[in-house]
This record gives C-alpha cells, sequence and structure tokens, in this order.
C-alpha cells in the first residue's frame, strides 16, 4: 500500500499540533487575566502617591528593618533547604531503608498543612517550654519569638520545592558516569564534584529559587512564632497586612511594590546562573 503524505500548507510553518495560534492566544489573555492585571493595579494604586509620600511609606526604619529580615531570612532559609533538601533527595533515590515510602510523603507535608497550623506547631514545639524549645533554652538559645524562629518557619515550608526539584534529576542522572569515574580511580568526594553536582547544580539553584520566592511572601507560618516584635522580629508581609487594616491602600501597594521589585531582580539573578551553568555544562 502506498503511503500517505500529508501536504505542507504553503506559506505556513507545519506545526503537529493544531490550533497553536487559538491556545497561545487564550494562554496569553488567561495569565493576563490572573498574573499581569492584578501586578498592574498594585503599580496603579501606588502611581497615586507623591513620590514624598510613597518614599517616606518604604524607607521608614520599621519598614526596613522588616525588609532586612524578610529578605535575608528567606535566603539563609533557602541556602539551608539547599544544602540538607539535597540530601534528603540524594537519600531518597540513591539508598533503600524501612520506611523509606513514608518519608517520601512527609517531605510533602508542607504542601498540604495550612499555614497556620504549621505556625502554631512550630511555635508551641520551639517555645521555651516546647518538647524541643526547652532543651535549646538549656544552651541559652531562644528560638520562637525571635528572629532565628522566623528562619525555621521558612526552612520547614521551604524544604518540598528543594527536594522536588532535585529528586528527578538524580533519578534519571547516569549512573555509568560515576561508575566509569570510580574505575578511573576517582575518589567519592571528585565523583560528586566533578560528576554529579553539575548535573543537579541546575535543578539546585531552580530549587533555590523556588524556595525564596516562596518564603519572601510567607505570612500564615511565621507571625505566630515570630512574635511580631518591633525592629526585631516584623515580616513586611505583617505591615502589608497592617496597612490594609488601617484602610491604608497605597501605603500596602508601596511596600508591596517594592518587595515585588527586589524578588524579580532575585529571581532574575538567579535564572541568569541557572542558565549559564546549563550553558557551561552544555560546552563539556
Amino acid at each position: 500500500m502506498p503511503a500517505v503524505s500529508i501536504p505542507k500548507p504553503q506559506g505556513a510553518p507545519f506545526r503537529v499540533m493544531p490550533g497553536f495560534g487559538l491556545s497561545l492566544g487564550f494562554t496569553i489573555f488567561y495569565l493576563g487575566l490572573i498574573v499581569l492585571i492584578p501586578l498592574s493595579a498594585v503599580f496603579l494604586k501606588t502611581f497615586t502617591m507623591t513620590w514624598e509620600a510613597f518614599w517616606s511609606a518604604v524607607t521608614s526604619d520599621r519598614v526596613v528593618a522588616s525588609y532586612k529580615l524578610s529578605f535575608g531570612a528567606s535566603l539563609i532559609a533557602a541556602f539551608i533547604n539547599v544544602i540538607f533538601g539535597g540530601i534528603v533527595a540524594w537519600v531518597l533515590v540513591r539508598y533503600k531503608f524501612p520506611g523509606k515510602r513514608f518519608v517520601d510523603a512527609l517531605v510533602d507535608l508542607p504542601f498540604a498543612l495550612p499555614t497556620a497550623v504549621a505556625g502554631i506547631t512550630l511555635t508551641a514545639l520551639y517555645s521555651t517550654n516546647g518538647w524541643i524549645g526547652k532543651y535549646l533554652a538549656e544552651f541559652g538559645i531562644k528560638v520562637a519569638f525571635t528572629p532565628l524562629g522566623v528562619v525555621v518557619a521558612l526552612t520547614f515550608i521551604g524544604l518540598p520545592f528543594v527536594v522536588r526539584t532535585v529528586q528527578p534529576v538524580l533519578e534519571e542522572a547516569e549512573r555509568e558516569l560515576e561508575e566509569a569515574a570510580a574505575s578511573l580511580g576517582a575518589s567519592s568526594l571528585q565523583i560528586f564534584a566533578r560528576v554529579v553536582f553539575p548535573t543537579i547544580m541546575p535543578a539546585l539553584l531552580t530549587g533555590f529559587a523556588l524556595a525564596f520566592a516562596r518564603a519572601t511572601g510567607e505570612y500564615g507560618s511565621v507571625i505566630f512564632i515570630a512574635g511580631n516584635m518591633p525592629m526585631v522580629s516584623e515580616i513586611t508581609p505583617l505591615f502589608i497586612i497592617t496597612k490594609l487594616e488601617q484602610y491604608d491602600y497605597a501605603g500596602a501597594t508601596a511596600i508591596a511594590v517594592v518587595m515585588l521589585l527586589a524578588s524579580f531582580a532575585m529571581l532574575l539573578t538567579i535564572n541568569l546562573l541557572q542558565a549559564w551553568s546549563r550553558t557551561r555544562a552544555g560546552k563539556k
């Protein structure tokens, strides 16, 4: 039976999936409705303020202190999750042990647990009379109602992003390369540094970006354990909520714009580093 050829339309590129133009239009419309229009509203509301009012709202001493805590704690929590989340992903992929499926499911607990419940639970555990906090208090370490408690809460909610990003990359990694390096006399450290780490580094950067982005906007799990003490443990999202409760919508959007621009700059830098690492790995 002769093969049937599909005629290609003259002057039009051939696509496997039909209706690409309609799908693209719907995608742009949906993203605009869900993402672009709300973000535009934030900027438009902020533009109703004078420059002096805007600068006064976003540079007060308490707001600046909240910036430092929110972004600083988010960076620290993301770095911690990159290290220990990578270890968790490695153990789940490379080892077999009793209760592995339970541990694997436990990683997703911060996804399913309401943030307020997580905050109350962490506060109960790490307070000076809590199960963990009372032992830390003997060494002079106070977690609840301190910036350290904010880091603990942000680490808790950011762990799954790193594990679930790195885990599939490790599962698809070619074990033959590690075996070949070992047969050539490479040590375990050399194999990890020169074979495994370059493979998972883009995934680690992606997990870091996701964990950082999640942490900067976290509210529910932090307000309980932070204590919300002025100039000490106040986070920026709390200021936004406070401004909204005072019906100062322009002041709330002004602080939100600063957080949005700072987060975008951080994520852009991380994405550029991720693209550079992939290009470098491709050249090798």
